[in-house]
């Protein structure tokens, strides 16, 4: 009678422990990110490629560990804190994360952005989430606000809460007020009339589009220079009804 081995576990837990049949004991940087494209991958498989010292040298095993929807939570905190600046934007960018870990991401990418170069933070501005984007729309420079301005992630929320910042610029506000897609927004539009870098024909145009009460309480709050003001309250009757006959 010929004795039959037993046949080897190749379950991915076992892959990940070691035990496969011979050729896969060592478990390999890419044979880990294939386990890990598994979405239903369990838990302690995960845990276990993390114990693994060689393979979470990877900074692409990092990240898919991080990712992973069967991460321990405890695990993919610790893990999101080490990540490099674009494999954070990479994560919080992955549909398949959990929403309070994107927005951990989202935050420690904020809190980096003092720290990180030119060319990092204009490839951010171009391609991060909205709430990245928003705190690059008054950086220093303005290629990088400039960039902002056209990641289409940035929403007309975030926009608006720039420019009631008093450190926004004269030249952030004026190109908020030309822009092709921004400078069309209502809520901007009022955000605008109530800045004080807002050119005054862009001031009056805006402000003819508006019913007159509600013009009212936004220049009783306005920080517009007074002449400004003291001229769209004179314009009011005839800005309201030339725009009225326009629509």
């Amino acid at each position: 009678m010929t004795d039959i081995e037993p046949e080897a576990d190749q379950t991915p837990a076992a892959l990940v422990r070691g035990s496969g049949p011979e050729g896969e004991a060592a478990l390999t940087g890419d044979l880990a990110l294939a386990l890990l494209e598994n979405r239903d991958l369990a838990p302690e498989a995960v845990e276990e490629i993390t114990k693994n010292p060689a393979l979470m040298k990877s900074r692409k095993v990092r990240l898919a560990v991080a990712a992973h929807p069967r991460t321990p939570r405890r695990i993919a905190l610790r893990l999101i804190r080490e990540l490099y600046t674009f494999d954070l934007m990479r994560l919080s960018l992955t549909p398949a994360v959990a929403a309070d870990l994107k927005r951990l991401a989202d935050e420690l990418l904020v809190s980096r952005l003092a720290s990180i170069t030119l060319g990092e933070r204009i490839s951010l501005a171009r391609r991060s989430s909205s709430l990245v984007a928003a705190g690059l729309l008054l950086d220093k420079e303005p290629r990088v606000w400039q960039t902002a301005l056209e990641n289409p992630r940035l929403t007309e929320a975030a926009i608006v809460k720039a420019l009631q910042r008093p450190n926004a610029t004269a030249a952030f506000v004026d190109a908020v007020c030309h822009h092709p897609k921004w400078s069309l927004r209502h809520e901007i539009r009022m955000a605008l009339l109530r800045n004080a870098h807002t050119p005054l024909a862009r001031a009056i145009e805006f402000a003819r589009r508006l019913p007159p009460p509600v013009l009212r309480d936004i220049l009783h709050a306005s920080r517009l220079p007074e002449k400004i003001k003291e001229y769209l309250r004179k314009d009011l009757p005839r800005g309201f009804a030339s725009s009225k006959r326009s629509c």
